[in-house]
């Protein structure tokens, strides 16, 4: 296991200096200037690392930005792939589940989506301390996988679809307004009958 990191991270050393980068490690610039980022869980690890690659991409991220990016949700869940009995090696799967909006003005939804990352890890019974750094490797890649993986989102938005979704979003918010104020009028408008009185014999 150490060796293959080691060759891993040899690789990424090698690739980097060759001027080669990784699609969505947040490297290359996002269309996207300016954002608002805000998470649920506001200290949480994702939104930690998102923010970071984000003013590393050249996006200033500030509160009251034109957009805003909201990490809804995010779940994480193990369950068990192959079990071999007591004291022997199974195979374990993480996986992580990431909800989250985009709004524009006046806090409007412009869209929602989630991402889904799963990475398989060992478990060795007779190595329980070697299994649970196997398990907390597997969800610090999941995490960053995410984060790379919403990078790869964000770039594929341009500012052109984001002005469109937000034209959408106000004709919407503007015909549910409508709506309501022509509701709320009519049932204004319509007269109320009163009780029946029923003569007493």
């Amino acid at each position: 296991m150490i060796k293959r990191n080691l060759l891993v991270m040899g690789l990424a050393v090698l690739l980097s200096a060759c001027g080669f980068q990784l699609r969505g490690t947040g490297t290359s610039e996002l269309a996207i200037k300016e954002l608002d980022l805000s998470a649920r869980n506001a200290y949480g690890e994702t939104v930690t690392q998102l923010r970071q690659v984000l003013q590393s991409s050249g996006v200033k991220v500030y509160t009251g930005a034109p957009y805003k990016l909201v990490l809804t949700d995010e779940q994480e869940s193990q369950r068990i792939l192959s079990y071999a009995g007591a004291g022997r090696t199974g195979e374990y799967q993480v996986t992580t589940v990431l909800n989250y909006d985009i709004r524009g003005a006046h806090d409007l939804p412009l869209m929602s989506d989630k991402l889904e990352v799963q990475k398989i890890f060992l478990h060795d019974g007779n190595n329980l301390v070697g299994s649970d750094q196997e398990a907390s490797t597997a969800k610090v890649e999941t995490r960053r996988e995410l984060v790379q993986r919403m990078m790869l989102r964000l770039s594929q938005l341009t500012p052109t679809q984001l002005e469109q979704m937000q034209q959408t979003a106000d004709a919407k918010a503007k015909a549910e307004a409508q709506a309501l104020e022509a509701a709320q009028k009519a049932e204004a408008e319509t007269p109320r009958q009163s009780p029946i009185e029923i003569p007493q014999q």
